[in-house]
């Protein structure tokens, strides 16, 4: 059986914080295969510079770009291809930054539904974000980034049926601070999910690395209690 894929983002609020490269250096060798940050806190060298040390490590790169506009969303696109990322997750979708990341062999996993603001919230009601993802599938996406528990009113509700609804990977990103989150997550079983922050704020109890191990060992299991 598939197990959700934690994605671990060198975030915090929704920015790359400043130490990554360290943090990754002292966490490379933990369970985790994905390792992402944000296109706003770090310089472009330094940020390159870091995708290269995570792929040498045999990581599977992500960069995750919260912009709304066109151009901005493009140029977000050219950034991933720039520092090498396996992955582009975020924008609002546009057919430009799709063609864009087709061409240049980067999987694309754009914003599902009405993404406003940083940190990110995500608007509309769930028919509608269903809607607009069964759209996107048509126009060759690679999967969507699902902002779930951003949600305005319905989070749950909603992670439970966009990823029911989809074919296509989905992942549930942002807010993920907590063991009944992670049951929850289990339970629907989305491709990924990201955690950031909670890392940073402990949330999971022990150092930073301790924490993945902790996480990524929780959600393969079965059944499971935190330790």
């Amino acid at each position: 059986m598939h197990h959700s894929n934690l994605i671990v983002m060198l975030t915090y609020q929704d920015f790359t914080v400043q130490n990554a490269y360290q943090i990754f250096e002292e966490c490379k060798d933990t369970a985790a295969q994905y390792w992402g940050f944000k296109d706003k806190g770090l310089p472009e060298i330094e940020m390159k510079e870091l995708f290269n040390y995570m792929k040498s490590c045999g990581k599977t790169t992500v960069l995750e770009v919260v912009e709304y506009d066109e151009a901005k969303s493009l140029e977000g696109a050219e950034l991933a291809k720039a520092c090498g990322a396996d992955i582009l997750m975020g924008t609002t979708y546009f057919d430009s930054v799709n063609t864009f990341c087709l061409a240049n062999h980067i999987t694309y996993l754009p914003f599902a539904g009405e993404v406003v603001g940083r940190p990110s919230i995500l608007k509309g009601d769930i028919s509608q974000i269903v809607e607009q993802a069964q759209k996107l599938s048509e126009r060759g996406v690679s999967g969507f980034d699902l902002l779930g528990y951003r949600h305005e009113e319905t989070p749950e509700a909603l992670i439970e049926a966009f990823v029911e609804a989809n074919d296509l990977p989905v992942c549930v990103a942002g807010s993920i601070d907590s063991y009944d989150k992670l049951d929850f997550i289990k339970r629907v079983n989305p491709w990924a999910f990201t955690i950031g922050s909670a890392f940073f704020d402990h949330k999971f109890d022990g150092s930073f690395s301790e924490q993945i191990d902790k996480v990524v060992q929780y959600i393969s299991q079965e059944d499971a209690l935190p330790s």
